[in-house]
């Protein structure tokens, strides 16, 4: 399995690999709505190759944390496997090349609404912990946030996704 930085020439099978994770068109959409934003990092847009076919994808964005100052911080969404390629490791090999992108461009945290099991093996934790408030009414083992090496104690009040997220 290869991991690299997706290509224009990828964009039709990314939409592919998340509809087809997801049965339904809104993450496709979200990412094409993300890449033309100024929100979207080329860098951290990953897909997961087999044999030159598109098997996983995985996106970072920037969202904003709304404090006593307003922070760009990194959003995880989405992250898709196809169907027959899940629970092979994929989904984990994507999360763990995407954090170390993130470490290496020294981001602050890195938050996620996912599912708390398969999160947590990364270092996700409650945002709750870090007076980081969630904007939806979720339970608050499944709004989580992976500080990296570059977080200081200034990276907390409410998230506000960016227009783009809206589609979802």
């Amino acid at each position: 399995m290869k991991i690299r930085c997706e290509t224009p020439q990828d964009y039709f099978a990314i939409a592919e690999v998340n509809t087809l994770a997801f049965s339904q068109e809104n993450e496709a959409k979200l990412i094409d709505a993300i890449r033309l934003s100024d929100r979207y990092l080329p860098k951290l847009s990953l897909v997961a190759e087999i044999d030159h076919l598109i098997v996983g994808h995985i996106l970072f964005s920037y969202i904003d944390l709304v404090g006593v100052e307003t922070l760009k911080v990194l959003g995880l969404a989405p992250m898709a496997v196809r169907p027959q390629f899940q629970n092979q490791g994929i989904g984990t090999a994507l999360v763990k090349a995407g954090l170390e992108i993130a470490e290496a461009k020294k981001e602050a945290i890195v938050i996620v609404l996912g599912h708390p099991h398969f999160y947590s093996r990364f270092g996700f934790q409650p945002s709750v912990i870090y007076k980081i408030e969630s904007p939806f009414p979720v339970p608050t083992d499944v709004f989580m946030v992976k500080p990296l090496t570059s977080y200081q104690e200034k990276y907390k009040g409410k998230v506000v996704y960016p227009d783009a997220f809206n589609s979802l």
